[in-house]
């Protein structure tokens, strides 16, 4: 019947997915069986990418079927991975794009993979439209399927219409703006109502059913009419040239099928004069669409059947009913029955669907998993670190009564047991020297992170810095996200590490200070025991203390301290060992209620899982503080029965020290491990940080190239024509007639007028040439070939440029036939970095004078070349 409208596919640039998703995967799952699975899986989402968009696809179901395999792996993994930081930009040019059917912008680049399913979801619907118009309509089999395609084309474009401005964030380009999918959509459902009303005439339906079908199409194709009509933000090269003709053609030729219908119906009714009057009204129908559309569409079928049965009707009528045909208006409306539905996009949209990463938690279950476990560590760092407070502060008690050493020195000159034992446990730890070393490197260690820090905030300082420069220079045309706002993430992640080295640089202070206290001790107890016998002062003997219970109830007391301190450690392996996995549970809410209330889940979780050891905690930590209270009053006691004089106090003293400095030596060990730990760790996080900075700079040039080629092609297209002055003489030229061309006008340059003469006689007026005599002198040729029936352009009715003396003429705009761009003409220098602008010179003309030569255009500034990481990628 007639030609039914396909849409064109979206073209997109290859991009490679494989780097940036492995690069996430490598870095979040440890090596082993689960990520070589997703290794492999990154790959084929790559392959599977390649095939759907990097080939010219057939119009078959088989194509379209990699199409909805490829949309849907992208909506199954837009949870799973974050986009966001992974700075993957997707380019795909406008599908109506080059004088194809629509124009607008050449391409558009953006980094997020809502534009990416967007335009993937355009290509569904694109594809589908061109396989339901290869389809074989005399055929069932051909019917349903075109059927099929059209409502799911009519769906994917209604989906995009609701969904593009929130998936993007900014204006689109024209084919996928909401005006020109919400048009597409409808043009779809209408040419799927048509195929309907093909299928009930093949299956013979009564003809009340396909006139209300046929009447339903033509409303459709009315709606879809007025929206290419009346939308002035539509572009109108396709609508005017291509689909507005076809549009009103299928409407005038549905109609017209509705009233032929309807006048069988009539027919049967014995209301001839009805029959008559729809048949005359189907005429006028199919003769509009002849003789408007006739290059369009083919009427002549539908025509040919319409004059048979108005030809048989008027006969018997005037023969034999002799019934009365009433006007049009006066006609009983004709009913509709819409037989088709816009395809809701449902995920999967492929029966076949499988997905790649199917065991890969989505990140917001990731997320969630990450809080829980910071949460957990919180918990068990609360735990043992009041532990290990309470045992420093047990350490400190008996440092300061100098027990038990006070116990094992009463004969007044031996080296103390403990003080032995504390010696020997120095020394196995590698004595002054180890942690002197370790004091050391940590500066060191430190500046390397501070580099690595500075280094990667430097990139994105200077990768803004350009972007500000731009945006001040091209103002609105520098439609792109301004990298402060992308950036803001980042720098907040960059400030939390300066906070982090800070806090670190307070605690090297610390450390430092705490062995510059204690060092000259320590390195007393590295000496052999005699040494260390020879530094401690020797006192009275004080054996007659030995068999005091004073002495004894210390002891024991000291005993049950030690098992207090022992039991501490126990719970912390304890406390150490707990381990849970909350993934199935966050992936079960997620499904059940579409979101993780993570808080909530992991405190009920930790409160169950370290419940008890908090209660234990709390119990040891009471019971050492009775203890301390209880030694305290007993060493009072045992002070008191000790014979005191200057040398006891000053061994006591020494061995007081002695006992402090082993435990500081201790505790300065496990911080100087801890730090160099805390700093290789940091480490590696700052190498991701700058990895993760440098790939969005990398990401954002690219974007910055794309946009800066795509400014100057369009500062290119623009029109770059002179101002000039009209002379007086021209002023009373008779204006040209509406509709006419506009005269070319002639540049005249000022700068190389002579010097003032005495003026000659007075020159006669131009001839006037009236529009008529230059339209007769004139005759315009026709562009349109023989049997064409759209009317041809109007001819120029005015002069074809004004009368005047021979002085040098403009040689026309660009691109019109005969013009030649003169060598010296740079589209890209004028406006470029404040150049000196080069005047429009034609051909014959001479130019300003002393006008700078030709520069070369200002290079953009470039990315900086990115340098190596001070340390092996982890």
């Amino acid at each position: 019947m007639a030609t039914f409208i396909s849409v064109p596919l979206k073209k997109s640039s290859e991009v490679d997915l494989a780097k940036p998703l492995l690069k996430f995967v490598t870095a979040t799952y440890p090596p082993g069986e689960e990520q070589a699975e997703y290794v492999r899986a990154v790959e084929e989402l790559n392959k599977l990418r390649k095939s759907a968009l990097g080939r010219p696809l057939d119009k078959h179901e088989s194509s379209l079927e990699i199409l909805l395999r490829y949309y849907d792996q992208l909506c199954a993994i837009e949870p799973k991975f974050p986009f966001p930081e992974l700075c993957l930009t997707f380019t795909w040019k406008d599908a109506f794009d080059k004088g194809s059917l629509f124009g607008g912008s050449v391409k558009l680049a953006l980094a997020s993979v809502g534009y990416e399913k967007t335009c993937v979801l355009f290509n569904v619907g694109a594809l589908a439209s061109q396989i339901a118009s290869e389809q074989n309509l005399d055929n069932d089999e051909g019917l349903k399927t075109a059927a099929k395609f059209y409502q799911l084309a009519s769906g994917a474009f209604a989906h995009i219409k609701d969904t593009v401005l929130s998936a993007l964030n900014r204006e689109p380009t024209m084919d996928i703006s909401p005006e020109t999918v919400g048009t597409l959509s409808q043009i779809m459902l209408s040419q799927a109502q048509e195929v309907f009303v093909l299928k009930a005439t093949a299956d013979k339906m009564k003809d009340a059913i396909v006139a209300k079908l046929a009447n339903q199409a033509a409303d459709y194709y009315g709606d879809a009419f007025k929206q290419c009509q009346y939308k002035e933000n539509l572009p109108k090269y396709f609508y005017f040239q291509e689909v507005l003709p076809v549009l009103a053609a299928k409407h005038c030729m549905m109609q017209a099928t509705a009233e032929l219908h309807q006048s069988a119906l009539a027919n049967q009714k014995k209301k001839f004069g009805e029959e008559i009057a729809r048949l005359q009204h189907a005429t006028e129908l199919v003769k509009t669409a002849a003789s408007r559309y006739d290059e369009y569409v083919n009427v002549k079928d539908l025509s040919d059947k319409i004059s048979r049965a108005l030809t048989a009707a008027k006969k018997d009528n005037d023969f034999i009913y002799h019934d009365r045909v009433p006007e049009v208006k006066d006609l009983e409306h004709i009913g509709k029955a819409s037989l088709v539905k816009a395809t809701a996009v449902q995920i999967p949209l492929s029966q076949k669907f499988t997905d790649l990463f199917e065991k890969m938690v989505p990140m917001a279950v990731q997320q969630s998993v990450s809080a829980a476990n910071s949460r957990k560590a919180d918990t068990v760092n609360r735990l043992i670190g009041s532990m290990r407070e309470a045992t420093n502060l047990c350490n400190g008690v008996l440092a300061s009564l100098n027990l038990p050493a006070a116990l094992e020195d009463l004969s007044g000159d031996a080296v103390p047991q403990s003080i032995l034992d504390k010696s020997r446990a120095v020394i196995q730890h590698g004595g002054l020297q180890s942690i002197e070393q370790l004091i050391r490197d940590l500066p060191e260690l430190l500046q390397r992170n501070r580099e690595i820090l500075d280094e990667s905030l430097k990139i994105l300082d200077e990768e803004e810095t350009t972007d500000n420069e731009l945006r001040a220079k091209f103002n609105q045309r520098w439609n792109r996200t301004p990298s402060g706002d992308l950036y803001k993430s980042l720098r907040a992640e960059g400030n939390n590490f300066c906070n982090i080295l800070d806090k670190a640089v307070q605690a090297d202070q610390v450390v430092k200070g705490r062995y510059n206290e204690h060092c000259g001790m320590i390195a007393l107890l590295c000496k052999p025991e005699n040494e260390i016998s020879a530094a401690i002062p020797s006192a009275n003997p004080a054996k007659t203390l030995q068999g005091s219970e004073v002495v004894n109830v210390l002891r024991a007391q000291l005993a049950q301290l030690d098992e207090v301190k022992r039991e501490r450690e126990v719970l912390e392996g304890e406390v150490k060992a707990v381990t849970f996995d909350l993934t199935t549970k966050f992936l079960t809410a997620l499904a059940q209620d579409g979101a993780i209330n993570e808080e909530a889940m992991t405190t009920n979780e930790l409160d169950t899982r370290y419940g008890s050891h908090t209660q234990r905690v709390q119990q040891n930590l009471r019971r050492q503080e009775e203890l301390l209270s209880q030694i305290q009053v007993s060493h009072q006691e045992f002070s008191a029965l000790k014979q005191s004089n200057s040398e006891a106090n000053s061994r006591e003293e020494v061995l007081k020290k002695l006992a402090a400095a082993h435990d500081s030596y201790i505790e300065i060990s496990s911080n100087t491990k801890e730090g160099t730990k805390f700093y290789n760790d940091l480490t590696e996080i700052l190498l991701k940080f700058q990895n993760k900075c440098s790939d969005i700079v990398f990401a954002r040039k690219t974007e910055r190239d794309e946009l800066l080629k795509e400014l100057q092609q369009s500062i290119a297209r623009e029109p770059s024509a002179p101002s000039f002055n009209v002379p007086s003489y021209q002023s009373n030229t008779p204006a040209p007639v509406p509709g006419g061309p506009t005269p070319a006008p002639r540049t005249v340059f000022n700068a190389q007028q002579p010097q003032a003469k005495p003026q000659p006689p007075a020159r006669p007026p131009p001839p006037s040439i009236t529009p008529q005599a230059a339209s007769a002198s004139a005759p315009v040729s026709s562009p349109m070939g023989p049997g064409s029936t759209n009317p041809p352009p109007v001819a120029p009715t005015g002069p074809s440029q004004a009368q005047g003396p021979p002085y040098p003429s403009y040689q026309g705009y660009p691109g019109y036939p005969g013009y030649q761009m003169p060598m010296a003409y740079n589209p890209y220098a004028y406006g470029q970095f404040n150049m000196p602008y080069m005047p429009y010179q034609a051909q014959g003309q001479a130019g300003y004078p002393g006008a700078p030569p030709t520069q070369q255009p200002y290079p953009y500034p470039q990315q900086p070349p990115q340098q190596q990481p001070y340390y092996p990628q982890q």
